[in-house]
């Protein structure tokens, strides 16, 4: 862990947090939503369970059912890929920060072309996904990729059915680009899709079926992309410039929003700047009650999400998922610094 990061949290513990901590190293620590950040929080707790003797059971059940499950206490933390609002979490008495950065990648099976040759906008794929354009050979598609044979074949499109944090930025970034998808489907965890799309849930699902079904175009996040060895294609950004996934790129939408500038990670990342910037970036989010109604449950959570930002940060891009900056982990543990006992009253912990 940097200095840097560790002096800011050696100063809110000293702050906050007593030494006759409660002992919670060996609870178990449920968690729902997001099934993009579930690689990253199951190898986290597969090398704190080694150390902690604590465990994990974690629901990749999508971004969506994540904020209803914390929102009726039903887990200690729930995850989402869309950061809630200010006044959500105010309402419903919830901290929130984020783990990771990451990004939604369009991904296809379309025989005849490599991965990364297919190049696209955010306005084909709108109009891809909203069955304006049907087929592989259409001229707006052909005319983006001069040199490739495009087949004569029906685009098959794939998505996803639950309540999904990557649907709500794939389609946040589409009505950011096409004015048309905007009036027509806006954005949202889930969408009312045409009837003659494949609606799928759960990213494994949706890798699934792309790597069986050839002429499909799915969405997924990119550790997905790279786990499963889908093809992609290569997408425009904002600058005009052709792009691969990367964490590179993730990164650089990142530095080009108010996450850098002003620690503002509730902002999306989406179509942001940057001659690098990866188009459809995003976090991915933890909430957990402000006020612990069990304390000793809470204080697992807490203990494990510290561990994971102190000592954890080289998990992150083993699961291809890019860590936070230290600016953005010192507001992180100001957050995990604020929950207290029902009574308003600290909770007495220290760093695993």
């Amino acid at each position: 862990m940097p200095r840097f990061l560790s002096l800011a949290l050696s100063a809110a513990l000293a702050a906050t947090v007593s030494t006759s901590a409660l002992s919670a190293g060996a609870a178990t620590i449920t968690g729902a939503g997001s099934s993009a950040a579930a690689p990253l929080y199951n190898k986290w707790a597969e090398t704190y369970g080694k150390k902690a003797g604590a465990s994990l059971e974690y629901q990749p059940v999508g971004s969506s059912a994540g904020i209803k499950q914390i929102k009726a206490k039903s887990v200690d933390f729930g995850a989402s890929d869309v950061a809630m609002t200010t006044a959500d979490l105010k309402q419903d008495k919830l901290i929130q920060f984020p783990s990771a950065i990451s990004g939604v990648v369009p991904v296809l099976n379309l025989p005849g072309v490599k991965t990364g040759e297919l190049k696209l906008t955010g306005e084909l794929l709108a109009d891809i996904f909203a069955r304006k354009i049907s087929s592989w050979d259409d001229a707006a598609i052909a005319a983006l990729n001069p040199t490739l044979r495009l087949p004569h074949k029906p685009i098959a499109v794939i998505v996803r059915q639950d309540g999904s944090g990557t649907t709500y930025n794939f389609t946040d970034y589409l009505s950011k680009v096409n004015a048309g998808w905007q009036a027509a489907y806006g954005k949202n965890f889930t969408i009312k899709w045409q009837e003659e799309l494949t609606q799928i849930k759960g990213s494994s699902a949706i890798s699934a079926a792309v790597r069986k079904t050839p002429y499909t175009i799915s969405y997924i996040d990119y550790n997905y992309v790279l786990q499963d060895k889908l093809d992609y294609a290569a997408l425009k950004n904002r600058e005009g410039k052709f792009l691969a996934p990367s964490a590179a790129a993730f990164e650089a939408a990142l530095n080009n929003s108010g996450w850098k500038t002003r620690g503002s990670f509730e902002e999306m990342l989406t179509d942001k700047p940057g001659a690098t910037t990866w188009p459809i970036s995003m976090g991915t989010f933890v909430m957990m009650p402000q006020a612990a109604a069990n304390p000793e449950k809470a204080i697992a959570a807490l203990k494990f999400f510290t561990w994971c930002f102190m000592n954890g940060d080289h998990l992150v891009n083993s699961v291809d998922l890019v860590r936070l900056p230290d600016s953005i982990q010192a507001r992180v543990f100001k957050e995990m610094m604020s929950v207290t006992d029902t009574a308003g009253k600290p909770l007495q912990w220290t760093p695993q």
